[in-house]
């Protein structure tokens, strides 16, 4: 690096840098020819850094969970090499900005609330582990924004989709799950909740422990709900009402295993659900084939082994248009065909 760009730094990131000796300075992360020399200096520079004789929490914990947090797919979803390699270098990005940010900024760190996303994008299921030790599996095109020390000191959690949640006991910091709809709290418990801001339901299925369902800012109850094990809580967003039943739980949290089983699935909700597993658009031109029903498991299947099952059992008939998968009725896929 010259040293012009050295001067840069060393003046940027003193304590008495100027408003535009600091901006000079960060506009450097934005020049692509000198990126790979900046975060060499920058590292260069920590590892020259004598240890703080403070300690320093944030750091110790944001590093265990980018060092715990993983993204796996299972085998019948997995990308290609580039998406991959996209993935990756994306995560580069988050640990480097991450870094940067409380490399540039650590006084400001310790007197804010942090928060943290993850995703599992369509097609996928992505496994992680929170700091604390709670273990999480997220649904295709789900996303949770979390921290570790919320308000009242509670484990927050901001839930958009589907997730299942074995959560690690701490009775001084219960574990709350904030929904579109309700609220979910917990002291260690493993659960599964069904929250897609796009989708008229919000299910939770409880497997073992106990959970409170709360009210929340979109949603009053009239006292909160205590579920047991076994017990699965449905609140539809359009009439208000909540419906508590006993279920095989296992039924619901399948998902994480890679099987999913459905019983009577309407297949407008079969739709959704199988774009949502392969990461695909379906087109279902005749609207009557919503109103059909349909019993049945998904493993291994690729999505045309599952639409050649549904074919046969079901008078529907499929093809291929472009990016998109069109479904018809069969007599009028047929007619058309004549």
């Amino acid at each position: 690096m010259d040293q012009r760009n050295q001067n840069i730094i060393k003046e940027g990131n003193s304590e008495d840098a100027t408003e535009g000796q600091r901006q000079e300075f960060l506009s450097m992360f934005h020049q692509a020819e000198i990126e790979f020399d900046l975060k060499n200096h920058l590292l260069e520079d920590l590892n020259q850094t004598k240890p703080s004789t403070k300690p320093r929490p944030f750091f110790d914990e944001l590093f265990e969970k980018i060092w715990r947090n993983r993204i796996i797919e299972h085998p019948e979803t997995r990308r290609k090499n580039q998406l991959l390699y996209q993935l990756a270098q994306l995560a580069a990005i988050l640990v480097i900005g991450l870094f940067i940010g409380y490399y540039l900024n650590p006084r400001t760190k310790t007197s804010t609330t942090l928060y943290y996303t993850s995703l599992a994008p369509k097609g996928s299921v992505s496994e992680m582990y929170l700091p604390d030790g709670t273990h999480i599996y997220l649904n295709s095109g789900s996303e949770i924004k979390y921290t570790i020390d919320g308000s009242e000191r509670m484990r927050e959690i901001f839930l958009n989709g589907e997730a299942w949640f074995q959560v690690a006991k701490n009775k001084d910091k219960p574990f709350l799950v904030h929904t579109s709809a309700y609220d979910v709290q917990v002291i260690g418990t493993i659960f599964n909740l069904k929250a897609y801001s796009n989708e008229n339901e919000v299910v939770t299925t409880l497997e073992e422990g106990m959970v409170n369902v709360k009210s929340s800012g979109n949603f009053q109850l009239a006292e909160e709900i205590v579920l047991k094990p076994g017990e699965q809580l449905i609140f539809n967003k359009d009439l208000k009402n909540i419906n508590i039943t006993e279920v095989n739980t296992k039924w619901f949290t399948s998902w994480k295993d890679n099987k999913l089983v459905f019983v009577n699935m309407s297949f407008k909700d079969l739709q959704v659900l199988l774009e949502r597993k392969y990461g695909v658009e379906i087109d279902v031109v005749d609207q009557n084939i919503l109103n059909y029903h349909y019993d049945g498991i998904i493993k291994d299947e690729t999505i045309l082994e599952v639409l050649d099952i549904l074919k046969q059992t079901l008078p529907i008939q499929y093809q291929i248009v472009g990016q998109k998968i069109v479904i018809q009725r069969k007599a009028e896929a047929e007619r058309r065909n004549l």
